[in-house]
């Protein structure tokens, strides 16, 4: 009978533990929706960016100072639905991180991306490129410029939107 008892309660917290780690997959998985227009923010809005660099809202906070030690600049850019970013690029490249939210990602001469929450974007040094929202969800990501020495940006003409809707 005591044996008996030991092999209901073992099975009883293998059930639980099954059931536990169920219910976070679910979890993690209901975090990815992208149907959600409204997003969560990590970090503050920041700044509005410059018409002269952007097309409709986008808000640009600096989380990591460009400096000598470091040689990198972090910082968060939420894009209300339909902005984007105009024309540019970095001389030692670009990495985005998509924390939350729909948008697009276009390297010039290939296809546009959809990017959502969970992808991770390399732009190569030196190439022309453009990202931003989709035009009825927003964007957040955080961009990663390494090696500063070599320059953060260059900015360029504005995307227009028959580029945008390609």
């Amino acid at each position: 009978m005591k044996t008996n008892i030991k092999v209901i309660a073992a099975f009883t917290g293998i059930l639980l533990m099954i059931s536990a780690c169920n219910s976070n997959t679910k979890k993690k998985e209901d975090d990815m929706k992208t149907d959600n227009k409204e997003l969560n923010a990590i970090f503050p809005k920041g700044e509005k960016g410059s018409a002269d660099l952007f097309t409709g809202n986008a808000y640009n906070i600096g989380l990591v100072a460009p400096d000598s030690t470091f040689t990198t600049a972090v910082g968060n850019v939420y894009f209300e639905p339909g902005a984007r970013s105009n024309w540019h690029s970095h001389p030692a490249g670009q990495i985005l991180i998509i924390t939350d939210g729909v948008g697009y990602h276009q390297i010039e001469g290939q296809s546009i991306e959809t990017i959502k929450k969970g992808d991770v974007i390399k732009c190569p040094p030196n190439a022309r490129h453009w990202h931003g929202a989709s035009p009825d969800v927003g964007l957040q990501q955080l961009y990663i410029v390494p090696n500063i020495e070599k320059g953060i940006v260059d900015w360029q003409e504005a995307v227009t939107d028959e580029q945008y809707k390609k």
